[in-house]
């Protein structure tokens, strides 16, 4: 009875908490790059810029976050051949370079060409650690605490974003700045005690160092580590017989690939149609245009912690009700919100007198973050991982995440020139309808996956009839009685 409890009680679950809370710091490092712009821009723009001797125009404000999503688009087509050649590991601490690169531009700027180069260090940095977290703690943990630990990611994210909204709000430039450098650093200075994936060396046959990587990660209970080493064994020896090439052409092959290319690439498209991208880069700026009665920097430090409670809530959420329920919620939802904030803009574009109603923009953001973080937040990323047959999901998923940066380029590069074009109130309307058009898609194409086989929804994607567990349950029993 003992040797039972020993085998089903998952030691090391301490540890392996603790190695995925150091992996997601790059994530909440990252999250401070996005949350940096909020509040750095409106001192770019004033009289006493903190770099060089003339304000930044909206024109060169706008490359701020575009060049960051091209530096995130030129780096993640090479993430999977680079963590597969170098590691998991040492892929990890590459992705600290470009991070503190960028924070030392940022600290010794003297003009907007040492910003911009620092911002496109940023994107680098960003799309590595999106591809490695996942990765990295996937590989790590077992099955009991892989659902909980893979949720981390948008939390610490949406954490960084928080954190540069308030240093940013009462910190002087520089020193904002090196506070973002030392989070980097620390996140450097934890992953070098941290092993490497056992399912990495395992792959490379580097057993002895698997075994070692296992005995850190399994609490150094013996027994685990060699029944999970003979599992990681036996699962790349089938792997290495069964995988054959695989190549872009696959992701056309049959029609429930094609559907779920669609469905992914429709899903990442809606998450940053919906503005999260220019929402978050742009806050203080649009409390400022809009007129709240709160300040600027105040509003956008609600708005972040709002954000960080709605991360929270979706880390359960997400598995009780389901995927597509959440989906549509997050997209009817934000569509109100936009719709809202583009109402109280308009009406102040007309003179009328809505200084009463001055916490509605604050509200409205507040539930926008909320929803967003509920459903299209995390919903893309689970989806992506759930409707394509294990050979070729990696691909599909590089492709998708490849895609979610030029569609975060163009929102957050053009944000700026429709503002000027339509005016705050036009851009919040044309974000409220294509949310519209989002809960649309999702109505009509994204199947529920939640607690589904992979077989059972590629069967569905691929023209034939959905069952669940418990149907086909239903049905062995009835063929068996007949």
């Amino acid at each position: 009875m003992k040797e039972i409890k020993e085998q089903t009680g998952e030691p090391g679950k301490f540890r392996q908490f603790i190695a995925a809370m150091v992996v997601n710091l790059s994530a909440m490092a990252y999250g401070t790059m996005v949350g940096w712009q909020s509040p750095s821009a409106p001192q770019l723009q004033s009289e006493n810029s903190p770099i060089g001797t003339i304000a930044m125009t909206d024109e060169e404000v706008s490359w701020l976050s575009a060049i960051m999503c091209l530096g995130g688009t030129i780096t993640t087509p090479m993430m999977g051949p680079l963590s597969e050649k170098l590691g998991r590991k040492f892929t990890g601490y590459l992705i600290a370079v470009p991070f503190v690169i960028s924070s030392f531009l940022t600290i010794f700027a003297t003009s907007s060409m040492h910003l911009f180069i620092a911002r496109f260090f940023a994107g680098v940095g960003g799309a590595g650690a999106l591809f490695v977290i996942p990765l990295y703690v996937s590989e790590i943990s077992c099955d009991l605490i892989r659902g909980m630990l893979g949720s981390l990611l948008v939390l610490m994210l949406n954490t960084g974003i928080l954190i540069a909204y308030i240093l940013g709000a009462f910190m002087p430039f520089k020193i904002f700045n090196i506070c973002i450098a030392m989070l980097s650093l620390i996140y450097l200075g934890g992953f070098i005690f941290l092993p490497e994936t056992p399912v990495y060396l395992v792959r490379h046959n580097r057993l002895r160092e698997a075994a070692r990587s296992l005995m850190w990660l399994r609490a150094g209970h013996q027994l685990t580590v060699e029944r999970e080493l003979l599992r990681l064994q036996i699962a790349t020896k089938e792997a290495a017989t069964s995988t054959k090439s695989i190549g872009f052409s696959d992701l056309f092959r049959d029609r429930g690939t094609i559907k779920g290319l669609v469905i992914a690439l429709g899903l990442f498209a809606g998450q940053q149609l919906c503005g999260i991208f220019a929402m978050i880069s742009y806050t203080e700026t649009i409390f400022r245009i809009s007129g709240s009665s709160l300040s600027p920097n105040t509003a956008a430090i609600t708005v972040g912690a709002i954000q960080v409670v709605g991360s929270y809530l979706s880390t359960s959420l997400m598995e009780r009700t389901g995927r597509r329920p959440l989906l549509l919620i997050s997209a009817l939802g934000m569509c109100i919100c936009h719709y809202v904030l583009g109402t109280f803009c308009y009406l102040q574009e007309l003179n009328y007198d809505i200084s009463a109603f001055g916490w509605i923009p604050v509200v409205a953001l507040s539930i926008y973050m909320i929803v967003y973080c509920l459903g299209l937040g995390p919903g893309p990323y689970v989806i992506s991982s759930e409707i394509f047959s294990r050979d070729i999901s990696s691909l599909a998923v590089t492709v998708a995440l490849f895609f979610v940066w030029i569609v975060a380029f163009m929102v957050v590069k053009f944000f700026a020139n429709l503002v000027v074009i339509f005016g705050m109130y036009g851009c919040f309307f044309i974000l409220g309808t294509s949310c519209i058009s989002t809960f649309l898609f999702i109505f009509i194409l994204v199947p529920e996956t939640k607690g589904r086989s992979r077989e059972d929804i590629l069967n569905e994607l691929n023209g034939g009839d959905a069952w669940d567990s418990t149907t086909a349950k239903v049905k062995i029993s009835s063929n068996i009685l007949a």
